[in-house]
């Protein structure tokens, strides 16, 4: 009976069976508008449905809230009056070692914090934030412009701690001037959110934790009380750590962390 045998050949008896192979899916370049905008860091797929319904989203200059929408390449997408960018998101955390510039190209042709994460990544990702030159420790790149302002900007207080070492001993009443706050030029008055004496190491060494993102911030609070820092390590970023990360090596971010710093 037709359907016992799946094998059979029904059309032509004397011909074996020979199953009918699907074409693999053409890459033509296109995209679906929610993993467009997912890849550039806004939500997740599930979520972008939601507000592409919304109206929330336009292609092109059109208001898009069908589901299952494709963007062409070469379309114009912007979510909420703002232009995106299909590129999927990267998150690269880079213990730097002195002698590093935090730039992206440096016209003296020195050795630029790009250089050491040179291999992660065929994206395009800048440096959130920046170390000076002989500053060592955490610095995150990323090509997601949302997460890069959310952490640079002063009304979101995102954290950084750093180890210190002094030419001389810090005495208690400049730690206490410290925790007051000391008036830096121009910006004003440099407030630190916490400063204590490392436990175990000489009365030189000290961590501060700071939110402000002026230049040079740590060194010149030092500096103005007759300080000379002779080390500064970066060791914690808006509460991720060097943990497991050697001095000049780098990794990628985990989901979990990556959505840390965006409820941050």
């Amino acid at each position: 009976k037709p359907g016992t045998n799946s094998k059979t050949n029904f059309k032509n008896p004397g011909k074996p069976f020979k199953p009918r192979l699907k074409k693999a899916p053409v890459d033509d370049g296109t995209i679906r508008l929610n993993k467009y905008i997912s890849n550039a860091g806004i939500c997740s797929r599930r979520e972008a449905d939601e507000l592409i319904k919304s109206g929330l989203a336009d292609v092109n200059g059109k208001v898009i809230t069908e589901m299952g929408f494709k963007v062409q390449p070469g379309d114009i997408v912007r979510f909420d009056g703002k232009t995106l960018s299909a590129e999927k998101n990267v998150y690269i955390l880079l213990n730097k070692p002195k002698g590093f510039i935090t730039t992206t190209k440096d016209e003296k042709d020195r050795k630029t914090v790009m250089d050491l994460i040179a291999n992660a990544t065929t994206a395009r990702v800048f440096p959130v934030g920046r170390l000076d030159r002989q500053t060592t420790g955490l610095l995150l790149f990323t090509n997601d412009g949302y997460l890069t302002k959310k952490l640079t900007h002063p009304s979101h207080s995102v954290k950084k701690i750093y180890h210190v070492v002094l030419d001389k001993k810090l005495t208690h009443a400049d730690l206490d001037e410290i925790k007051k706050g000391v008036r830096l030029i121009p910006e004003g008055i440099a407030e630190v959110d916490n400063i204590s004496f490392i436990e175990g190491k000489p009365k030189n060494e000290v961590g501060i934790e700071v939110h402000i993102g002026w230049n040079r911030v740590v060194r010149r609070i030092f500096e103005k009380l007759d300080y000379k820092v002779e080390q500064l390590d970066r060791v914690s970023f808006g509460g991720l750590t060097k943990k497991n990360i050697k001095r000049g090596d780098w990794r990628k971010l985990d989901e979990k962390e990556v959505s840390f710093l965006k409820m941050l």
